[in-house]
């Protein structure tokens, strides 16, 4: 039966080795902060408005969202942090080479509060940085092949008595019941 469940986020990969299964992945964890439209310039943005992802990341990009609140966020930036853990993992320099412009890109977006609001201006030309007030930050855990692929897709660790969700990227609140089923239907044969 299992009866190991957890929600470590970075800490999955370390959860998995020691229930006894081999390091294929790295989950590394990359802040994110975005930032939020002044009050009255909200109308700017009246929905979602997403950018068409690359696919080659699993990052959406700048991306606007009006929330049922009626606040608009704007971001998020995703800047790897730094870690013994995650310097040391082979993926990272590997993802580091392939991905050099975007990191460039994402630096100077956390940096400079007119470089993010350039690039939501390319879907919403009137932002200007002065509509902009910081809003909220996370870490997002995200699993990092050896070969310095970033895991675009859920990933779940089997070991006996034991089933780990190693990555749940985005959409994973909107595949959250989908995601439900996976584990419920690999739990199941275990329950009889």
């Amino acid at each position: 039966m299992i009866r190991s469940k957890s929600s470590t986020g970075a800490g999955a990969d370390r959860l998995v080795a020691a229930a006894g299964a081999r390091a294929v992945t790295r989950v590394v964890p990359f802040r994110g902060a975005y930032l939020r439209l002044r009050p009255e310039r909200r109308e700017l943005v009246r929905g979602l408005i997403y950018p068409v992802p690359d696919p080659r990341l699993p990052f959406l990009g700048v991306h606007l969202s009006r929330h049922v609140d009626g606040e608009v966020s704007l971001g998020p930036t995703a800047l790897l942090v730094p870690s013994t853990r995650s310097l040391g993992w082979p993926g990272t320099w590997r993802m580091a080479r392939r991905f050099w412009r975007t990191g460039v890109t994402e630096l100077r977006h956390a940096a400079s509060r007119a470089s993010l609001a350039r690039a939501a201006a390319d879907y919403v030309p009137d932002v200007r940085p002065g509509d902009l007030l910081p809003y909220f930050t996370g870490v997002r855990a995200q699993a990092l092949a050896r070969d310095g692929r970033l895991l675009d897709d859920f990933l779940v660790s089997e070991r006996e008595r034991s089933l780990h969700v190693l990555n749940a990227p985005s959409p994973a609140a909107t595949s959250s019941l989908a995601l439900a089923d996976l584990i419920a239907d690999r739990a199941e044969p275990e329950l009889d």
